[in-house]
Parts: C-alpha cells; sequence; structure tokens
C-alpha cells in the first residue's frame, strides 16, 4: 500500500493526466503506471494500457479525445459539484466551501474552477491533513467518478480507462485505510 508521499505523487499524476493534454501526458502516464506496478495495485495494469495508448497517439488526437469525452457530453464534465449537485445553488456552495478549504491550506487550484477533477487531485495531492484528504476523496472524488464513469458506459474512450483507474486507486486506498497513512507506517 502507499505512503502518504507515493499516495500523493500519484494524486498529483493523475492531476495532469486530467487536466487537458500537454508536452508531459506521456511521460507522467508511464511513471504512474510504474508506480502503481511497484504498489501492486489492480489498476496498474490498466493503467499500463491507458499509458500505451498514449505513446503512439499525436497530441492532436489526445486533445480531440479529451475533449470529446468531458467537454461535449454533459454527463461527463469533469467538475465534482457538477456531478454531485447538478447546476444548482448547493454546486455554488460547494465551490465557495473548496476555496475556502484551499484557502486554510494555503493551496492555489489555478486557472480551473475549483471543483475540477484534476484540481481536486492536486489537492489531495498536496495537502498533509488527512482528515480533509479522506473526505474529499470518500465523499467528493469517489462519487464523482461513479457519476461521470456511468455517462460513460457503453462509449469507448481511453479516458474512461484513466477514470476507472483513479477510481479504483482511491477505492483501494480508502477502503484499506492507507491512502492517509503516514511515513512512519501508522494507520489512519
Amino acid at each position: 500500500m502507499p505512503t502518504t508521499t507515493s499516495h500523493h505523487e500519484l494524486c498529483r499524476h493523475f492531476a495532469t493526466l486530467l487536466s487537458y493534454p500537454d508536452g508531459d501526458v506521456r511521460q507522467t502516464a508511464a511513471d504512474c503506471a510504474a508506480q502503481l506496478r511497484e504498489l501492486d495495485s489492480a489498476a496498474a495494469d490498466p493503467m499500463t494500457e491507458f499509458a500505451a495508448f498514449l505513446a503512439v497517439h499525436q497530441s492532436s488526437r489526445l486533445e480531440e479525445l479529451f475533449t470529446a469525452t468531458f467537454d461535449l457530453q454533459p454527463v461527463c464534465h469533469p467538475y465534482v459539484g457538477y456531478q454531485l449537485c447538478g447546476e444548482s445553488q448547493q454546486r455554488t456552495m460547494f465551490l465557495i466551501r473548496l476555496q475556502q478549504i484551499y484557502r486554510q491550506h494555503g493551496f492555489s487550484g489555478g486557472c480551473e474552477l475549483p471543483d475540477h477533477l484534476a484540481t481536486l487531485l492536486r489537492f489531495v495531492g498536496t495537502v498533509a491533513d488527512q482528515e480533509c484528504r479522506r473526505e474529499i476523496v470518500r465523499d467528493g472524488l469517489l462519487p464523482a467518478l461513479t457519476k461521470i464513469l456511468a455517462g460513460l458506459e457503453g462509449k469507448s474512450s481511453p479516458y474512461a480507462e484513466l477514470l476507472e483507474v483513479v477510481q479504483r486507486f482511491l477505492t483501494e486506498t480508502v477502503d484499506a485505510g492507507t491512502e492517509l497513512s503516514a511515513v512512519n507506517g501508522r494507520r489512519s
């Protein structure tokens, strides 16, 4: 099972992979697959397949697939608040609360909305507060991933595989109670 350091790094890798593709995406996917293999994670094989897919496709094709998967299908928008609350006042409150949490932990979400999957994964991959990370994974990321994957059901998309990898990894670590384990091996 991952240490806090490896969990943080994998979450940051996933954040990169769930952002609009850039030049580092292929190396990030390969690094992520290697780390998951080292951890003997069930997510290692599908991550290796995703990395292999990225390796053989041009950047323009990856950008096209990313846009088709996340931007053109409302059921797959990569926004946790949207997935959990729709376009409602609840989502607005969720966004405000995330901003407060980010400020409290000295985190900058960048130019994306605070509920973007990549932003939340980057936050989970940097924040030291174990309970905060646990709540975001358990109450936000995992339910949103379930909804996004349901929207992709029956559709052929390599990003569906990636989302399954992220869901599997987060589920493994939350179920084992070790995604938040301290480096010294203490259980949460």
